[in-house]
């Protein structure tokens, strides 16, 4: 994918925005905000609205209003104008004094009409009229007192926040999760025992809630609108129960038929369920810098892909923790600073080594441009030596702002390398190829084994061993590498004592972190008993039996893991690099696993015709008309290349 392609998509989609915000009052949903901070930045927004107050808000329920000298409003919502979002639409209006309000929705009125269950042939009859909209605009004219003030409902495919040139993330999509074999089971309880379904393999979108479909198809409309902005005609493949359904709802996606006739490229989507390798998004033999940033510094608030960067050490506050909240956070989206996101890119593309050589070089050069004393060094670069050229910057203010960018990046690497859960990933690393040995030389209940005497209660555990969390990342790594093994009765017992050591570390706890809250279901250790923790381990391993038969399914791709022999020890080989590699190879037949979502009968009778004559146009296809430089893949929550893999190892 040119990284033209998709940053002029978002930024082309938010100058639709910055067109209607001058002097407005603009409230934005948490999504939004990702797209516009990895896309154009705050700044441009607040240029747009042009204004010396600070006119931007959260939008949620208890969101103040606009007084009597803010008279126009502009909301930017990444969801369905439905329900709860239009309840809090019509709270914030009527306690506002309003005459003028626009909304904007990523949600197309297409989708729309799916919402308000309008049947698509009926649709089909409203092409070119948007209804839903109108009558929105009907209400917010009702909230604000009066008919005769202005209101505007209209779409703009606000889908993508681009974290680098090959790497664009969907963070309204965030939690879309592909189905688990358990899931089956839910299914099968809301219909009748004939029609029962018995395995992933038979599920399509008739089966799933509405609520599921409904985000499948915000998603399927967002890509389209992101095919259409390239130019390209897609051929849509999937690897997977629920990116088959996916990949099939936009194959036949209606609204896009005249698009497609007319589009002068073609382009192949790829769409992978995750759940099918977890071991990579949980690993730790990922040698990138900007994997240990992300896994270790803290969260920006309201972001699924960013993080805080504490800034004291730019000013003149002792860098004691009662400082780091009167300072606002740095972070790692620069999307208008040029010398950032070059480096930003250097960070995601090279080797933990010389990414952090990159991070000396960029400083050193900020620091020469500004004639600041900086004293060279070379050799191994230390956390030290990079924070001694940072506080050069520390008190000219000039050069702070001419490279506030890069000095941030700098920090946060700074405090990765220093952070104490950056000393434990060796300790992962370790443990982990350990483990792939054994799986190779032993069986499930000895690896199962291995891991009991780290499993420590709170009272006994140091700096250096596992918590509740990290446990838990090294069990969905046992199981997802491990996939299919033998059960037996050693492997019921050596289960049965991580259960038991398990529930007893939970139960124990001082605090519980929000997620041993989710997954126990109590928000207070004192709530939480043994047998509590018991039933909500026992519905953890069933997950992880779940992780490990997610292959089950395959026929080509069943394993990630790649058995030692005399010359090299045992490995790991991600699954998303298996299945590139099978697209690119012009040896192979038509890959089994890399199903092609027909979008009428011309493909079906390709797809049928390839099959008898043993020829690889699935393989042509995916090479061939390729009119944008990588393969493009398109999974839940993310769109990635395999080149940024590394990104979604969180």
């Amino acid at each position: 994918m040119s990284a033209p392609g998709v940053l002029s998509f978002t930024q082309q989609g938010w100058e639709q925005v910055f067109a209607k915000v001058k002097r407005a009052l603009v409230y934005l949903d948490d999504t939004c905000a990702e797209s516009l901070h990895w896309g154009c930045g705050s700044a441009r927004l607040l240029e747009a609205v042009g204004s010396p107050a600070c006119y931007l808000r959260e939008f949620k329920p208890d969101a103040a209003g606009g007084g009597a000298d803010q008279p126009k409003a502009v909301f930017v919502l990444s969801c369905l104008l439905k329900g709860r979002t239009v309840e809090t639409l019509r709270d914030i209006i009527c306690r506002s004094h309003f005459q003028y309000c626009v909304v904007v929705t990523a949600v197309s009125h297409a989708v729309h009409l799916t919402a308000n269950h309008v049947p698509s042939a009926a649709a089909a009859e409203l092409e070119g009229q948007q209804p839903v909209f109108e009558q929105l605009e009907e209400k917010l004219c009702e909230w604000m007192g009066n008919m005769n003030y202005t209101a505007e409902v209209l779409n703009v495919p606000l889908l993508l926040a681009p974290v680098a040139p090959h790497l664009a993330l969907t963070p309204a999509f965030a939690s879309l999760f592909p189905l688990l074999p358990r899931d089956v089971h839910l299914l099968n309880s809301a219909r009748p025992e004939k029609r029962r379904l018995g395995s992933l393999a038979e599920v399509d979108a008739t089966v799933l809630p509405p609520e599921l479909l409904l985000q499948i198809r915000c998603l399927v409309s967002g890509l389209s609108s992101l095919c259409e902005h390239l130019g390209v005609r897609e051929e849509c493949f999937a690897v997977g129960s629920l990116s088959r359904v996916i990949a099939s709802d936009l194959a036949n996606y209606a609204p896009v038929k005249n698009r497609r006739k007319t589009a002068s490229g073609r382009a192949s989507v790829v769409f992978v369920d995750r759940t099918l390798d977890l071991t990579g998004a949980v690993g730790h033999h990922g040698d990138n810098l900007v994997e240990k940033i992300i896994s270790v510094l803290p969260q920006l608030p309201g972001h699924t892909n960013d993080v805080m960067v504490n800034m004291v050490e730019l000013t003149a506050l002792q860098t004691k923790e009662e400082n780091h909240n009167m300072i606002a956070p740095g972070c790692l989206a620069q999307s208008n600073d040029t010398e950032a996101k070059a480096l930003w890119e250097a960070l995601l593309n090279t080797k933990h080594k010389e990414a952090v050589m990159e991070v000396r070089r960029h400083l050193v050069e900020a620091a020469s441009r500004e004639n600041l004393p900086i004293k060279m060094s070379m050799g191994r670069v230390t956390p030290g030596q990079l924070t001694s050229y940072i506080q050069l910057f520390r008190n000219n203010f000039k050069a702070l702002v001419n490279h506030c960018g890069v000095l941030q990046l700098g920090l946060a690497t700074v405090q990765t390398l220093k952070h104490p859960q950056t000393a434990k990933w060796d300790n992962f690393l370790a443990f982990e190829r350990l483990l792939l040995q054994s799986i190779g030389e032993s069986a499930m209940s000895v690896v199962l084994n291995q891991l009991l005497p780290m499993i420590k209660p709170s009272n006994q555990r140091t700096n250096h061993d596992y918590s509740p969390e990290e446990l838990l990342i090294l069990l969905i790594y046992i199981y997802s590498v491990t996939g299919e093994f033998t059960v037996d009765n050693d492997l019921g017992e050596a289960e049965e004592k991580v259960k038991k050591a398990l529930a007893q570390v939970f139960s124990e706890e001082s605090e519980l972190s929000p997620l041993l809250q989710k997954i126990t279901g109590c928000d207070s250790s004192i709530n939480l008993t043994f047998q509590k923790s018991k039933i909500a381990v026992d519905e953890l391993f069933t997950s992880l039996w779940d992780i490990a038969g997610a292959r089950n399914l395959m026929k080509q791709f069943k394993s990630v893991y790649v058995p030692g022999n005399h010359t090299h020890q045992a490995s790991y080989k991600p699954f998303l690099k298996q299945i590139v590699e099978e697209i690119f190879n012009p040896e192979r037949p038509d890959p089994v696993d890399i199903e092609h979502m027909s979008s009428g009968l011309t493909d079906l009778l390709k797809t049928g015709f390839s099959m008898f004559m043993k020829a690889i146009v699935l393989s042509t296809r995916l090479l061939k008309p390729l009119n944008i430089p990588e393969l493009l893949f398109a999974g839940p929550g993310c769109i990635q290349t395999l080149a940024s893999e590394h990104l979604l190892r969180r």
